[in-house]
């Protein structure tokens, strides 16, 4: 039976310690005793860990002997802010997959009180894609970012940069994909509810990026954003 991850909270040489709410999860949930052994992921690596003292607020660990650990591809994924809700599911699902990046972005279709309230958001959608990335056994969790306004969301560079559109009826993903670069480089960027604005479809095709569709179904945002991280992780794997 595979041992359970966890992200380190501290850690220093062969010592890593959970804190806070991380902790109380271990101590009260999972009722964890001095002896038994975890993953701990410290960014670097992801180790051995036996539990050498429990408090409610803090699990230490002695770190022992590297495990194997699968990295993931250089997927960043631009999404399009929506129902809050809706949204944590795509964070959640697109974290559990391996994507790298996650960037919140404003488009013309954001609610304006999702915009006020979103960058207040950040530390608990980081908070989803930790606990995402434990479950999935990843050794780093998704740098989840600031909102960023899309005019400046599509200035980012990589070897490939692809926008998921409404209006393009040709060309699929994998196509888009090619032949994938071999850091994985990849730009992925998926519209609200409603989708991309012809002028915002405009300021992507301007910017250089290679519009694509899923289908000749119409997905909604978090179904939309899901499939998408899973062909490109898939193909970059």
């Amino acid at each position: 039976m595979s041992r359970r991850r966890w992200f380190a909270d501290e850690f220093s040489e062969n010592h890593a310690a959970l804190l806070g709410e991380h902790a109380e999860h271990l101590v009260r949930v999972l009722r964890v005793r001095i002896g038994q052994e975890f993953d701990i992921a410290t960014g670097a690596s992801v180790r051995r860990g036996r539990v050498t003292r429990v408090t409610d607020q803090r699990v230490e660990f002695d770190l022992g002997d590297e495990v194997p650990s699968v990295q993931v591809p250089n997927v960043t994924l631009l999404l399009a802010i929506f129902k809050f809700d809706r949204m944590e599911w795509a964070i959640e699902k697109c974290s559990e997959l391996g994507v790298e990046r996650i960037i919140p972005v404003i488009a013309s279709r954001t609610d304006s009180h999702l915009i006020s309230a979103a960058s207040k958001r950040v530390e608990r959608w980081e908070r989803i894609a930790r606990q995402a990335s434990e479950q999935s056994r990843r050794a780093t969790a998704p740098d989840l970012q600031q909102p960023v306004k899309l005019k400046e969301a599509v200035k980012l560079t990589a070897p490939r940069r692809i926008v998921l559109s409404e209006s393009e009826d040709q060309v699929t993903l994998k196509t888009a994909l090619g032949s994938p670069p071999s850091d994985g480089g990849v730009l992925l960027a998926v519209g609200p509810e409603g989708g991309w604005t012809q002028d915002e479809q405009a300021l992507f095709l301007q910017a250089g990026w290679i519009s694509a569709t899923l289908g000749n179904t119409i997905l909604r945002a978090e179904t939309a954003a899901i499939a998408a991280a899973a062909i490109v992780v898939s193909e970059l794997s």
